[in-house]
Formats: structure tokens, C-alpha cells, sequence
């Protein structure tokens, strides 16, 4: 089976890849065909996350396991597209370069049958061009009261010690 995906960039203008990739692909496979058609180099960390239909992040699944003592974490090249993509699950989110923090949203749009003599993964359809650095995100957690705007104009509502050394 091949699996057309469309690869988002997360921003305000549309940028988008569409790829189609073989269903037992792993996400190593599936990453190093999104960074090629998005242009990056490929030599930055990432990891897919699996999410719900409104696109809320759940597990991790790195291309690393960046851990000293081994950890938890499932691996892109230990897991195959067929297993995290699906049409009841048809969407992840991808993020490359953890300091920039390129964040993409991966939908599932169509399975097909493979056709002969047509080279996988492969880019159905490019649109738009990638800014030269990523889009601004806001970090700001929903139940989250603490406002960083505000400055700290009395020390004594702190409650610390200034003479903690």
C-alpha cells in the first residue's frame, strides 16, 4: 500500500509538501523524505509525535534515543508508517531542529495501491517556499496564571531567601 500525506508547515502562510511513501516504510524513511522535500539538510534532531484529531501531542517517537541508560521512547527506525498512521489515527506532527523548531502537522489523505515502475517516497505536489527562519511560536500553556510581562518590581512577594548562598 502507498500512503499520500500532506506535510504542513506550521505557519500563517500555506506551505505545504505532498509525498506519497510505501505503508512499511519506517518514520526514519518517511523523515529523511520530508527534510529532502522541505530542503533542510537532514542533520538536525527530530521526532514525530502521535496526537488526537485536534492535533494535542501525545508520544514521542525520535529519531535518537538521546538517554544514558536507554530509555522508553520509541525509535523512527523501529517503527513502521503503517503502525502510527492509519485512517482511524491519520495524523502526527513532525518537529526538526529542536533549537529552531520547525513544527509540522502530518495528515493521512489517500491509500493507493503502489504503481509499477514508480520510485518511492516521492513529492506529488510542492507548494510554497520555506522561510529562511521558522515561525514564531507561542508557548503559553493553557491553565498557565503566571504572566513573564510582568515585571518584578517587590523581591518580598517572591518568598525566597536573597541570602540563600
Amino acid at each position: 500500500m502507498v500512503y499520500k500525506i500532506r506535510v504542513i508547515l506550521d505557519a500563517d502562510e500555506d506551505i505545504f509538501r505532498d509525498l506519497e511513501i510505501e505503508a512499511h516504510n519506517n518514520l526514519e524513511d518517511f523523515h529523511n523524505a520530508i527534510t529532502q522535500a522541505f530542503g533542510f539538510l537532514g542533520n538536525e534532531m527530530a521526532s514525530f509525535y502521535t496526537c488526537d484529531q485536534e492535533w494535542k501531542q501525545d508520544e514521542e517517537i525520535a529519531l535518537f534515543d538521546m538517554s544514558e541508560t536507554g530509555s522508553d521512547v520509541r525509535l523512527m527506525n523501529e517503527t513502521f508508517l503503517e503502525d502510527v498512521l492509519t485512517e482511524q489515527n491519520p495524523k502526527l506532527i513532525y518537529v526538526y531542529d529542536f533549537l529552531s523548531m520547525w513544527t509540522f502537522f502530518v495528515e493521512l489523505a489517500d491509500i493507493t495501491e503502489k504503481e509499477d515502475g514508480r520510485a518511492y517516497p516521492n513529492v506529488l505536489f510542492s507548494f510554497g517556499e520555506l522561510p529562511e527562519t521558522p515561525p514564531e511560536k507561542n508557548f503559553e500553556s493553557e491553565n498557565s496564571t503566571f504572566d513573564f510581562d510582568d515585571t518584578f518590581e517587590n523581591y518580598d512577594d517572591l518568598d525566597f531567601d536573597e541570602n540563600w548562598n
